[in-house]
């Protein structure tokens, strides 16, 4: 196969895994945590996020597109991403072990009527549900965003957003659309 062969092959899987995300459940799956991201603006709470690696990257994408803009200019809306303090995760990581990274500093962070969203593209890294772990007993609504078979998370979160897929590139290319259509509407019902 050679280049332009690859290139339309990996470019049509990631439009028929998309495709897959205008199944009806994932589409009700992803209006509930619109509407409660949305809730919890309007109740003047904030967002709370993390992931590894390149989920790492889509949470402080995220974070971007609360804090700054996505299409419109507005207020800023409070969301905040554990993955970007490089000082508190190296000594965390040196103190408690890696596997604390995020639920130390949920810990810190964390309020009543708060969300804390995960990324996992397995659903199963360890210092992910150790901070969904924690925020559960801290009593705030949690969100995953994962693979297709949704790993220990899916078990663990209030809502749980399965991309159709268990390959880890076109699960993250999911995840990014996910933050777009989020970014869009709570624009829109926010700031209308």
């Amino acid at each position: 196969m050679d280049n332009k062969e690859s290139i339309a092959k990996l470019i049509s899987d990631s439009l028929e895994t998309k495709k897959k995300m205008l199944e009806q459940n994932q589409i009700e799956c992803i209006e509930k945590i619109v509407n409660k991201i949305i809730e919890t603006y309007k109740n003047k709470r904030k967002v709370i996020i993390c992931g590894n690696g390149g989920s790492s990257a889509d949470a402080l994408h995220f974070a971007a597109e609360m804090v700054v803009r996505f299409e419109k200019n507005r207020a800023a809306l409070p969301c905040i991403t554990l993955s970007s303090n490089v000082s508190s995760l190296t000594a965390i990581g040196n103190d408690f072990g890696y596997d604390a990274s995020f639920s130390r500093q949920l810990e810190a962070f964390a309020q009543n009527g708060d969300i804390f969203i995960a990324i996992s593209t397995s659903g199963n890294s360890k210092n992910v549900i150790e901070a969904l772990i924690l925020a559960k007993k801290l009593n705030i609504f949690t969100i995953g965003f994962t693979n297709t078979t949704g790993g220990k998370m899916k078990d663990i979160c209030d809502l749980c957003f399965c991309a159709p897929s268990s390959i880890t590139a076109r699960t993250q290319e999911c995840h990014i659309l996910l933050v777009h259509i989020i970014a869009k509407l709570v624009e829109e019902k926010i700031f209308n």
